[in-house]
């Protein structure tokens, strides 16, 4: 039970503790600027019907270009595509193409000749 006591005064004193910085920060001159030129561009934003999106592509050509590319490379749960690899097995020439490492006829492979030398007969990984 004074563990959990103990703990409860740790936390006690290291929320105190932010709760000084965090009003030492706000009595800071330097964030009042930034609060203040945020809230004007952001009413600015509004009043011209715009997202800050549209903001950084306009100061930033580049900036749809490099974060498109993401959008693209990634899968719809927001996780990035996993590389296409083929397998060719020399054995029977039989080809695979796979995303993941649960297909069915690789399984069967593995469990017949090893991991290690089904890996070895990976003969193109793409993205």
């Amino acid at each position: 039970m004074s563990s959990v006591l103990s703990d409860y005064i740790k936390k006690e004193q290291m929320l105190k503790q932010l709760q000084e910085e965090l009003n030492a920060l706000g009595s800071s001159s330097e964030l009042r600027k930034e609060l203040e030129f945020k809230e004007k561009l952001q009413a600015l934003m509004t009043e011209h019907g715009r997202l800050a999106r549209d903001v950084c592509e306009m100061l930033d050509p580049s900036y749809r270009s490099t974060s498109g590319k993401s959008v693209k490379a990634s899968t719809t749960d927001g996780r990035k595509k996993r590389p296409l690899k083929v397998y060719k097995n020399p054995h029977t020439g039989q080809v695979v193409e796979t995303r993941g490492g649960n297909h069915k006829v690789i399984q069967e492979w593995k469990a017949k000749f090893g991991n290690e030398e089904v890996v070895g007969w990976v003969v193109e990984e793409t993205a």
